[in-house]
């Protein structure tokens, strides 16, 4: 049980403080978003974790508050019990034909054991690009490293923030969209290593 603990804190800290381009505001808007279940089911990676997207729910998990634009997602070992408490909000959207998904780590803290850690977490969006085939998922996130060299040739590209350590881009939606879009077939803006290769076990 420890060792899942730990297991299980280490991942939710990859996304909060892992390689990842982060933004302020999401990478969708309402106009956006479109019902569909590509992604429903559980999926394993290369490294055994189990994936689990789920439709999200307004309110109680009755068929009529079902939100078929936006999944939530769990996580666990393979051989693990139960999957963590953790819950990120996942909306796909479609741009010049390719699918991105924009994370957001609705459910972070337990708040019966409400710590001073919890009061210290803002949680941002980040944002990847989405690639299927019939039993596979490819996620591909966007570069920091990428992102800090391309705003130090162009500061102005898009607005955000750099406190030395961090880059939060702050642009609206609108703009960070455009960024996208622009660089979506660059495998310069995806050269990070944490691609993430998932295979379907259970829809």
């Amino acid at each position: 049980m420890k060792r899942k603990s730990l297991f299980l804190t280490a991942l939710f800290f990859v996304f909060f403080y892992g390689c990842f381009v982060y933004s302020f505001y999401p990478l969708y808007t309402n106009d956006d978003l479109f019902a569909n279940d590509l992604l429903v089911g559980e999926w394993i990676d290369s490294d055994s974790t189990i994936w689990k997207f789920d439709f999200n729910y307004r309110g109680e998990r009755l068929p009529e508050n079902r939100d078929s634009t936006a999944f939530v997602l769990q996580m666990k070992e393979k051989d693990g019990l139960d999957f963590d408490k953790h819950e990120f909000l996942v909306h796909i959207i479609q741009m010049n034909g390719t699918y991105f998904l924009d994370f957001y780590l609705e459910e972070y803290f337990d708040e019966d054991n409400f710590t001073i850690f919890d009061l210290h977490v803002m949680p941002m969006h980040t944002f990847a690009r989405l690639e299927l085939d019939e039993d596979g998922a490819k996620i591909r996130w966007f570069s920091p490293d990428w992102l800090e060299d391309m705003l130090k040739q162009n500061p102005a590209a898009i607005r955000h923030e750099n406190n030395g350590n961090h880059i939060l881009i702050t642009a609206k939606t609108e703009d960070l969209q455009q960024l996208v879009v622009q660089y979506a077939d660059s495998e310069d803006a995806f050269d990070d290593g944490v691609d993430a290769q998932l295979r379907r076990i259970s829809k």
